[in-house]
């Protein structure tokens, strides 16, 4: 076939029909491969989160101090550590077991979210009660009205991780991309009233107001809609067997990996304090992208391995194909432009938080590997392994931060000549 020869069968039609017989074709791939379909949707979804949120960000820090900014971002990393703790694991799952329960759904949705929300409630209030020894600099939670708020918005956001998970297992991969879009959107409009009205805790309130809307409406949807056509489709489904052993196992893997991405903003912020908090949280916002498509489809390899299992490695080995590329060029994209993405919030922020965004991107491609591998552990009910990579990355990550964070700052490393002395931290 010579370069410009068609390829069989389209041969003799001109370019536009061309080009809608190759669109329709990739169409029906996508179609009927729900592996790519739904994990598309999932990093689609990721990105449009990524893209609201930067602009949410641009707005915060506009409007509040980087003091603000880093306080406010250590609570809602809170309130993400101990949501992602308070749910159980319950999201994954869900998107595990969901395809093959069949008319048990909607009772394994509702037990779902019941013993999410409660654990979560009591993990709050429990860390308001230790916050003077675990995280000082998040005393004024402990206010008399915001206390209560801090709990609720716990629970709450307990809850919008597992609807996550059902909406995935059912395969209405598009709502997810509804609810954070209603989410997203939301948040920016509550920040600027907030703003507005010179609310001092709007970034706070913000998270607070759409996280109650995307509840609604996205359990409107999982409730009404997407769980009872599930459950008419797969009338011949079960109560998965072992559900409780899996969960209990797999939640000691999931809490060694919250651990690793949840724990480092608050160390940061109380050992550098929360102007330090805010250059590496945005880092971190931004860089969480990439780590978000690789987890999403991962979420899609999950749910079509539970579909048919015999294709668990097959699908693994697509991930790595579909995501590898995409990935690396985001990574690219990342360290290239790091500077002049983080100069959006404020030259403070390129000038201190530059080589933070670049070394979170590049830990995004090994990251790919690893994901993988524990899923297909996970899928294969191998939890053992997966439980152990999680472990081994959050002893990692947080004895290494722990370690390096005082003479290196918050990039925990220093260029060559520039090593800090016994006695005093990196001069660079």
């Amino acid at each position: 076939m010579t370069p410009h020869t068609a390829p069989p069968g389209v041969a003799d039609l001109p370019a536009a029909p061309y080009l809608v017989v190759l669109r329709r074709r990739v169409g029906s791939a996508l179609r009927y491969e729900p592996l790519l379909r739904n994990g598309h949707v999932l990093v689609a979804s990721s990105l449009m989160t990524a893209v609201v949120g930067a602009f949410y960000w641009v707005l915060a820090t506009s409007w509040y101090r980087p003091e603000t900014v880093g306080r406010s971002y250590a609570v809602i990393s809170a309130v993400t550590l101990l949501a992602g703790f308070g749910q159980l694991n319950l999201s994954d799952v869900l998107v595990r077991f969901v395809p093959s329960a069949g008319r048990h759904t909607r009772r394994l949705l509702l037990r779902s979210y019941a013993a999410a929300g409660l654990c979560a409630g009591l993990l709050a209030g429990a860390f308001l009660a230790l916050v003077p020894l675990i995280a000082p600099g998040l005393n004024f939670l402990r206010g008399p009205l915001i206390g209560p708020f801090f709990v609720a918005g716990t629970m709450g956001y307990a809850l919008f991780i597992v609807q996550d998970g059902a909406l995935t297992g059912v395969r209405r991969a598009n709502w997810v991309l509804g609810e954070n879009a209603v989410f997203a959107v939301v948040k920016v409009l509550v920040l600027t009233l907030a703003a507005g009205w010179a609310i001092s805790s709007g970034i706070l309130l913000s998270w607070a107001g759409a996280l109650a809307v995307s509840l609604v409406v996205a359990n409107y949807v999982l409730l009404r809609r997407a769980v009872p056509a599930h459950e008419r489709a797969h009338g011949d489904g079960r109560m998965p067997p072992r559900l409780l052993g899996y969960a209990a196992t797999d939640y000691g893997g999931a809490l060694f990996r919250l651990s690793a991405y949840n724990i480092v903003p608050l160390i940061v912020l109380d050992t550098l304090g929360g102007a330090r908090n805010a250059y590496f949280s945005l880092s971190w916002v931004i860089a969480y992208t990439l780590y978000l498509a690789t987890y999403n489809m991962g979420s899609s390899l999950l749910v079509e391995a539970a579909h048919d299992p015999a294709r668990i490695s097959e699908l693994g080995r697509r991930v790595l194909r579909h995501t590898g590329p995409p990935l690396t060029a985001g990574v690219i994209v990342l360290v290239v432009t790091a500077p002049w993405l983080l100069s959006v919030f404020g030259a403070e922020y390129a000038d201190q938080a530059t080589g933070v965004l670049r070394l979170l991107a590049l830990s995004a491609l090994p990251n790919l590997l690893l994901n993988v591998a524990i899923d297909v552990a996970r899928a294969r009910r191998r939890l053992a392994w997966a439980v152990a990579l999680q472990a081994a990355l959050c002893a990692l990550v947080l004895g290494l931060t722990v370690r390096l964070i005082h003479p290196f700052g918050i990039t925990g490393w220093a260029p060559p000549g520039c090593w800090p002395s016994a006695h005093s931290p990196c001069p660079c």
